[in-house]
């Protein structure tokens, strides 16, 4: 398979069964303080001749009706509709049984395309975005150089909607180091409470070494959570998530140490009780997902 795509390739959770095909290569943005993924890659958009190639290369290799697709790299939707519009076209070509096609954005991506245009690829096909919102909090998100603001996260996210496009939000615990912690969960759970995400997935803080922010934890500028202290705040986020209307949340990434599941805000009650028990028992640390298992 690695003649067929660029550097390594990322999806989300939810993407495991579906088809990832490299639309563009790399990450537009690709300056958050927090991100390793796309460092070793120039971000480009693919043509569309090297795109059919490259979709007739993968149609070879997996002759089985494909039903899902997921766009890759970091933000595809950072491709111009009109590019996108004609390889979302390809696509329906190419797999006819296909019925969703998933793909990453960036707030500054749907900020810059019109709801006309953001439906338009809807009804071409796109019918999730994977969004990452990171943080509530305009000081930790300029910290971590995300290039938007909160409102601008929102704004993006109601756009998303209006355009009928489902909205997976994601959102990373300990984002704020121990300084922030509080602050970050009120803030984030005030903002997903403003634009009623379909889907919310928790990521839990890595610091991989190549990062600005492992550098400023290597020179103690940077003091991340702990295991516990992370619990603490997921328990503080979702105790803030108090206006959602069938929002399912997701711990189920691979950095996080407990995975959990639950539709809010009916489950709410739940979820905390969980965390509760597991912070509640003596040896907290063997209910929880050992560092060794997990990853980015």
């Amino acid at each position: 398979m690695q003649n067929y795509y660029e550097g390594t390739i990322w999806r989300p959770p939810s993407e495991a069964s579906s088809l990832i095909v490299q639309a563009s290569i790399g990450c537009s943005h690709n300056q958050c303080a927090f991100c390793i993924s796309y460092k070793g890659k120039k971000y480009r958009i693919r043509s569309l001749k090297e795109f059919e190639e490259h979709i007739n290369t993968l149609k070879a290799a997996f002759p089985l009706p494909v039903q899902r697709v997921f766009l890759a790299d970091g933000n595809a939707l950072s491709i111009p509709t009109k590019t996108l519009l004609s390889m979302l076209s390809v696509l329906k070509k190419r797999f006819p049984h296909l019925d969703r096609i998933g793909i990453y954005s960036y707030a500054r991506d749907c900020l810059e395309k019109s709801v006309d245009e953001l439906r338009s690829l809807y009804n071409a096909g796109i019918k999730i975005a994977y969004i990452g919102i990171e943080s509530g909090d305009d000081e930790i998100l300029k910290q971590m150089s995300k290039g938007v603001t909160n409102a601008e996260n929102i704004e993006a996210c109601q756009k998303l909607h209006q355009a009928g496009i489902t909205v997976s939000a994601i959102l990373i615990l300990g984002l704020g180091g121990a300084e922030a912690s509080k602050r970050h969960a009120r803030a984030t759970a005030n903002s997903i409470n403003q634009f009623q995400p379909e889907y919310l997935g928790a990521l839990t803080l890595m610091l991989p070494e190549g990062t600005r922010l492992h550098r400023e934890y290597l020179q103690g500028d940077f003091i991340p959570l702990d295991p516990i202290e992370t619990l603490i705040e997921l328990r503080e986020l979702i105790n803030g998530l108090d206006q959602l209307q069938g929002t399912i949340f997701r711990t189920n990434h691979a950095s996080n140490y407990l995975p959990i599941r639950g539709t809010l805000s009916k489950d709410k009650l739940r979820l905390v009780k969980l965390i509760d028990d597991v912070l509640g028992q003596p040896q907290i640390l063997q209910s929880l997902k050992p560092e060794a298992l997990r990853g980015l």
